[in-house]
């Protein structure tokens, strides 16, 4: 599973960049959890609990600061 789509953190605006810290927190979770049904069968479960919630947003954050570290927080 590629967890870098497109194989680099680099992306010509930071709305592509926010996009891309979404993407790559949707692929870690199904690397670790590879089983769509389980992630099916789950998410009623987390999507309804301001602490899950929070968790993944977190986690996406955290995916934003470092692309946005490897684009040189988009100065020229």
């Amino acid at each position: 599973m590629e967890l870098i789509p497109g194989g680099t953190l680099i992306t010509a605006t930071p709305e592509e960049g926010r996009a891309l810290a979404v993407l790559m927190a949707r692929k870690s979770i199904g690397n670790m959890q590879p089983d769509t049904e389980v992630r099916k069968a789950l998410r009623p479960e987390y999507a309804n609990n301001a602490d899950s919630l929070t968790a993944a947003a977190h986690v996406v954050a955290v995916e934003f600061a470092t692309v946005a570290a490897a684009n040189g927080y988009w100065r020229k």
